[in-house]
């Protein structure tokens, strides 16, 4: 009883206990790769957290505007008092008197309100609110990279899986007639040459069948990785290759995506940034003025109740005038000046290479839909050719050869067709990168 026991117990352990700990399969399309890589993937959340330090820096450049209030204890802990020295009067000798002018405890109160900075802490907030909007540009921009790559990835993995059907379905006809071949050679239609042929045959597809199987486990791992998914984590794929019918405006798209790619605007960004350090540097030369406040409050020890505490206020008008500090205003003008020249080289040179990706968007469209559709009607035909070998060899009026070539051209058929049908998705998605779509934005017409 005993034994049952124990048997029960671990065939229930290993039956459904065991499974319960195994993850389950997650299934994919491309629309939930795209929100799961937007949600887990570590380098678009990265550049996402960039937009809160931006933010921290606008509030930080708005505090410039306000009053500064500062409070300070003081507890002098040993001194030396002032020593002078009394005339003789009225026939009295000389004496040396200390006077003690400073307190033990003092507590300050001070106040600075800014009223003319030249234009320096205006320039300021302003750079702040625009490094945010060119945060905000970056981040939109790492959200297209991040879409494009996992179009790719995905993709890619319908690609690997079709390799592997086409390698697999190489195997199945090459061993399918290497039956037919063995059935014929038995009744001696065949000769043993074909048997050998179709065996060495059969045997050189295998190793094609594990690279396939092996670059599509690849494509999986590589697909989890830019997901921010476990590489353990079983997942399914859904989806396929297909065509999609697209005519593409070139003077539409181009003047979109000068007026949408992110990397272009946020350079429009930077150069009003640099503008504005332009004018903070000129802003040196520029007088300032503020108003300024301190109340202290000071005794020798912390009875508040005696009459030991005394206090005194002022108020202060402050005009700063700069002079001369050593070339340093004139060098970060030059600085300034210098940067906002660069980004515009940078911007000149940018618009035409958002040009340039545009054009070979559309040229890579153009060739892969050539490319898909000539090869969808080659795939009827090498199917055709197969049956027709296949069929010719039984009777007797192919060769084996005839029907090796006849597979290897189908296989190759089929390679072609997937690799069009992907190559046609990928130019898709790198005209809506190059373009600067968002990801909801369809390319269809």
């Amino acid at each position: 009883m005993k034994k049952t026991g124990i048997i029960f117990l671990a065939l229930l352990a290993a039956g459904g206990w065991g499974t319960s700990f195994a993850q389950d399969k997650l299934s994919l399309t491309l629309e939930d790769s795209l929100k799961l890589a937007l949600r887990q993937n570590p380098f678009y959340q990265a550049e996402k957290a960039r937009e809160d330090q931006a933010s921290a820096m606008v509030k930080e450049a708005f505090a410039n505007f306000l009053p500064s209030v500062n409070a300070q204890g003081t507890y002098v802990l040993d001194k030396k008092v002032m020593s002078i020295l009394m005339p003789s009067l009225f026939g009295m000798p000389a004496q040396k008197i200390k006077l003690d002018f400073t307190r033990d405890y003092q507590l300050a109160l001070t106040m600075s309100v800014p009223l003319y900075a030249g234009g320096r802490i205006m320039s300021g907030y302003k750079q702040a609110n625009l490094n945010l909007q060119a945060t905000r540009e970056a981040i939109r921009q790492s959200m297209q990279d991040t879409v494009f790559n996992v179009k790719k990835a995905f993709y890619g993995y319908l690609l690997a899986r079709q390799f592997a059907d086409v390698a697999r379905e190489a195997v199945d006809l090459s061993e399918k007639h290497l039956k037919n071949v063995k059935s014929l050679y038995e009744v001696g239609v065949a000769s043993r040459f074909d048997l050998l042929r179709s065996e060495v045959q059969a045997s050189n597809l295998k190793p094609q069948l594990i690279r396939a199987r092996n670059g599509l486990n690849t494509a999986e791992l590589g697909l989890k990785t830019l997901l921010g998914l476990d590489l353990k984590q079983p997942i399914e794929v859904k989806g396929e290759l297909s065509y999609q019918a697209f005519e593409a405006d070139m003077d539409a798209n181009v003047s979109q995506a000068l007026a949408s790619r992110p990397e272009l605007v946020q350079l429009n960004y930077q150069k009003q940034m640099a503008a504005e350090m332009v004018k903070m540097a000129r802003a040196a030369y520029i007088p300032t003025l503020a108003v300024g406040g301190q109340y202290n409050y000071w005794g020798n020890n912390l009875k508040f109740t005696q009459d030991t505490w005394e206090s005194y206020y002022s108020f202060n008008l402050v005009l700063n005038v700069p002079l001369f500090n050593g070339f340093v205003n004139s060098a970060k003008l030059g600085e300034s000046k210098a940067m906002l020249k660069q980004l515009e080289f940078n911007q000149k040179g940018l618009t035409e290479m958002v040009k340039f990706e545009v054009h070979d968007s559309i040229l890579s469209i153009q060739q892969a839909k050539e490319s898909l559709l000539s090869q969808e009607k080659n795939v009827e035909q090498a199917q055709e050719a197969v049956r027709i070998a296949e069929l010719n060899y039984k009777e007797g009026l192919a060769t084996n050869l005839d029907v090796s070539g006849a597979h290897v051209a189908l296989s190759q058929a089929r390679t072609n067709h997937s690799q069009a049908l992907f190559d046609y998705a990928l130019a898709l998605a790198q005209l809506e990168k190059a373009i600067g779509a968002g990801r909801d934005v369809s390319l269809d017409k």
